[in-house]
């Protein structure tokens, strides 16, 4: 078992060569994205197939330009990076399994005057229901504009449009919210693309694994390492303004939960005790940080603010009371205890009244999360192999998405439709990320460039 709480062994032990600093260089705050009016307004078309819109076949051709100018995104210019824009929306549209997209290297490109007039007899043999079509555009500021529009096919009509300024280095933060454009029109659902994800990247022998912390955009791209990997880091979690991470490191030598300033670089010790603490999460607010922390061989969970200061202990049971996560409005936390004699997931008020067992389906349960939507728990189950589940808020209707040897740790993509968690291999000890969606049918493997676990998905980019 490498990831849950009660492992507490592993917990409790500092590293042999534990060092007093751990962080890398700041990493710089993405630019701001300004949503732009278009000047017409958009549709409100329906999907003219109503009986799914599973499979959904999607054109999606390069977008275009109005004149190809140099740009800091692309050392090519504007036209080359038209075609990458439209490659990153194909990829995020193809792996969400509920499109069938036709990406820009085997499609004609349309020209700029097309984009809101589309030559309908150049795309109505192709076999695609939607057509999308963009444009991006050079700034004398050095920003970038992008637009993206999706017509209905058998309609030949426009169902949405939209359009974003941001700066060069953004210019995938702009193919991802035409994803999520896209996407919410379809499907009627919340957005996840323009999205990240922090994990611990994992590297060396499986006896002596270096962690480091280390954050991505939703598809993987954009990779970076926060942390030098001296000192070992665990569980990180984005705060919801994504300016903050929390996670818990042994960077004087002790597991102790520091609070990361990603703009500045600083770290700063959340709690003074010198007891253990671990398993931090944030509040939906971001104000307060909850946490778990060892005490005469008694575990508890604790709530204290961001900004340091008194912490309130929130269980007080004999045993191990690990991890929390809120209900998305903050009025209620799951957790992990094994106050039973075993494992299981309960859950109690904000202020820690009314604690209730929710697990009752045999064998244990873990590192519990709330959904997004409010409406299920994601769960790791441990019968013999490491399952991740869902169930509802009451604690039935258990429903298992993955069968590997060994799944855990999940976490919810921004929509509550999508869990992303690790696998580790049996007899390698790799481990890696892995995405299931809520029907436990299209499951897929994120790119990272070394092993990874203890994935933390953020909410939607503000």
């Amino acid at each position: 078992m490498k990831y849950l709480g009660f492992a507490l062994a592993f917990v409790l032990a500092a590293p042999a060569a534990a060092q007093q600093t751990d962080l890398g260089q700041p990493i710089p705050e993405g630019g701001e994205v300004e949503t732009i009016e278009q000047a017409e307004s958009g549709l409100s078309f329906t999907v003219t197939d109503e009986s799914a819109w599973e499979d959904l076949g999607i054109a999606i051709p390069a977008f275009a330009t109005d004149r190809n100018v140099p740009t800091p995104a692309n050392q090519s210019g504007t036209a080359a990076l038209g075609l990458e824009l439209a490659r990153v929306v194909t990829a995020n549209l193809r792996n969400n399994g509920l499109f069938e997209p036709t990406g820009p290297d085997s499609l004609p490109r349309p020209e700029f005057a097309q984009i809101t007039s589309p030559s309908w007899s150049t795309w109505s043999n192709r076999g695609a229901e939607m057509l999308v079509h963009g444009y991006v555009r050079g700034r004398s500021d050095g920003r970038l504009t992008v637009g993206c529009y999706l017509y209905d096919m058998a309609l030949q009509s426009e169902l949405v449009r939209e359009g974003w300024v941001v700066p060069a280095a953004d210019w995938r933060r702009a193919a991802h919210k035409c994803s999520d454009l896209i996407y919410s029109r379809l499907t009627g659902e919340s957005p996840f693309f323009d999205s990240r994800i922090a994990y611990i990247a994992e590297t060396g022998p499986k006896d002596n694994r270096t962690k480091r912390l280390a954050i991505m955009d939703s598809d993987g791209a954009n990779h970076r390492f926060i942390t030098t990997g001296r000192s070992t880091a665990l569980t990180p979690r984005y705060s919801p303004d994504y300016r903050q991470l929390v996670y818990l490191s042994y960077v004087d030598g002790n597991p102790r939960i520091y609070v990361y300033d990603i703009g500045s670089g600083q770290q700063t010790l959340v709690t003074q005790s010198e007891n253990p603490t671990f398993a931090p999460r944030w509040t939906p607010d971001g104000r307060s940080i909850l946490y778990s922390m060892a005490v005469n061989g008694n575990t508890d969970i604790y709530r204290v603010s961001a900004q340091g200061g008194q912490s309130t202990r929130l269980t007080d049971a004999p045993g191990i009371d690990i991890g929390g996560s809120y209900s998305p409005d903050g009025t209620k936390i799951v957790f992990e205890s094994d106050r039973s004699g075993s494992q299981q997931i309960y859950v109690m008020n904000a202020d820690g009244s009314d604690q209730q067992r929710l697990s009752f389906f045999g064998g244990r349960a873990a590192t519990p999360e709330w959904s997004p939507r409010g409406d299920q728990i994601a769960f790791t189950h441990i019968t013999g192999d490491f399952r991740v589940a869902v169930m509802n808020t009451s604690g039935r209707n258990l429903r298992y998405l993955t069968n590997s040897w060994q799944d855990e740790a999940p976490t919810w993509a921004p929509n509550g439709r999508i869990v992303q968690f690790f696998r580790t291999e049996r007899n390698t000890g790799k481990t890696g990320l892995w995405q299931v969606d809520l029907t436990g049918e299209n499951e897929r493997r994120l790119p990272t460039p070394v092993d990874a676990s203890d994935p933390a998905w953020g909410p939607i980019l503000p």
